[in-house]
């Protein structure tokens, strides 16, 4: 996942400051010199870096936090504070005109994923209730108007297409037929270039002036690192872009680029692709972000994720089941449908705080999920109603029409009846924990 190593290294520099109960100048300068270096190795670029750390030590030797109970959590604060402010502050939306259509103009290098986050940012547009027009701008690459109406497909978003077109004219066209037909957003997938070059930005700039974009947003690789940020730099200067889609964002361990892009070029990070599936695509907060850097979770995400792509009235239906006890393994196999729709197990989990330390070193196997599903649906629908019934014998003959084994079998229904008794204790609480809701069934890591 993104910043593990970063997130590991600040981890260790404050654990030398908890140890302290009061620190001194010298203390917090040797834990910024460690910071320091943690981001430098995350990639971040050098200046980023050297500001970042002298601004945070010049906050962090005022009397306020030397003299604060609390100092250590104090720095923490103060570094939370800064980390959030260096990737933005708040969180950058799309432009929303008076008139629709918004347009969005997507741009960079050939392979950075326009067409596919095209379609990602079309499906994230309409999970918030938009209609959004999917435009193929990219005539030069073979088969990149295909590709477009195949992940378009994906996303439930008509594709604009006019074949080998000028771009220029497409993307007009494409904007009268959103105005005549009720789509609020229109979409631009342009050409990208292996390198930067005259051409590619000439007719970026084309584009541009033809349809007056409302974002012009760059897509750029989350694993090239400085590069992404020189990248960013010069499209920047050459087109003024209003943001940024950082991809690959869950594969960049380091992730240098998304603490650097806003520092260098003055411009926002809007969204960043962290998975392959086409719901892979979310709105970045850098205070949330920041959160997930120090170890704190990020919760807000994981519930409006839940919101987005579960099935409320199915949510709502297990809940109500659950508090009065009348679950049974058919409503756990919809639920664990409900969790597979939220994208990989490791990150749903790393938004959780305190989780994402735990999962460092641990694989999450998101087919346990589909092994736990092949035990249930090797029952027979007594057997998923009424899981009491199931004795040695059920149990050898689930674990053979399932491909698992009896200890497998036995896991699963142990933790199914863990969950119950869980639920009866809170139940019999008194209103002790009023408000609190049963921890989610997941499995076995």
């Amino acid at each position: 996942m993104a910043f593990d190593g970063l997130a590991e290294k600040l981890g260790q520099a404050f654990k030398k400051l908890k140890s302290k109960g009061k620190l001194s100048e010298s203390d917090v300068k040797e834990a910024m010199r460690e910071v320091r270096l943690a981001l430098l190795e995350a990639d971040v670029n050098y200046k980023v870096a050297k500001d970042f750390t002298k601004t945070v030590t010049e906050r962090a030797v005022g009397s306020d936090v030397m003299e604060s109970l609390t100092p250590a959590q104090m720095v923490i604060k103060i570094v939370n504070e800064e980390l959030t402010r260096l990737m933005g502050g708040e969180q950058a939306r799309l432009q929303s005109p008076s008139h629709p259509p918004a347009v969005v103009m997507l741009c960079g290098l050939q392979g950075a994923g326009k067409t596919t986050h095209a379609a990602k940012l079309a499906a994230w547009l309409k999970r918030q209730g938009h209609r959004p027009l999917l435009v193929a701008g990219d005539i030069y690459r073979p088969a990149a108007i295909r590709q477009l109406q195949v992940v378009g497909e994906k996303a439930g978003a008509e594709v604009f297409e006019r074949g080998t077109q000028d771009p220029v004219k497409t993307s007009q066209e494409a904007i009268r037929y959103a105005k005549d037909y009720g789509f609020d957003f229109v979409l631009i997938d342009t050409a990208g270039r292996l390198q930067i070059d005259e051409k590619l930005m000439d007719e970026l700039k084309r584009i541009r002036e033809a349809v007056t974009p409302t974002d012009i947003l760059l897509v750029v690789d989350a694993m090239t690192g400085q590069e992404a940020v020189n990248v960013a730099k010069t499209f920047d200067e050459l087109l003024d872009i209003s943001g940024v889609i950082l991809t690959k964002l869950d594969g960049d361990t380091r992730g240098g680029a998304a603490l650097s892009i806003r520092a260098v070029t003055g411009k926002p990070i809007k969204f960043t692709g962290v998975g392959e599936k086409i719901e892979d695509l979310e709105a970045f907060h850098p205070d949330r972000m920041a959160s997930r850097i120090l170890g704190m979770g990020d919760v807000l995400s994981l519930i409006e994720e839940a919101q987005s792509r579960m099935d409320e009235k199915a949510a709502r239906e297990a809940g109500e089941k659950m508090m009065q006890n009348r679950m049974d393994l058919n409503d756990l196999l919809s639920q664990f449908e409900q969790v597979k729709k939220m994208g990989p197990l490791k990150g749903i989990l790393s938004k959780i705080p305190g989780v994402e330390k735990q999962l460092k070193n641990v694989d999450v196997d998101d087919r346990m999920v589909d092994r736990m599903q092949a035990i249930i649906l090797s029952m027979t629908p007594a057997e998923r109603a009424r899981p009491q019934i199931i004795n040695p014998s059920r149990k050898r003959r689930i674990a053979a029409g399932s491909g698992m084994k009896v200890e497998d079998v036995n896991r699963l229904l142990k933790q199914f009846e863990q969950m119950q008794k869980m639920v009866r204790q809170m139940k019999g609480s008194k209103g002790r924990r009023r408000g609190m809701m049963p921890p989610g069934f997941m499995p076995p890591m």
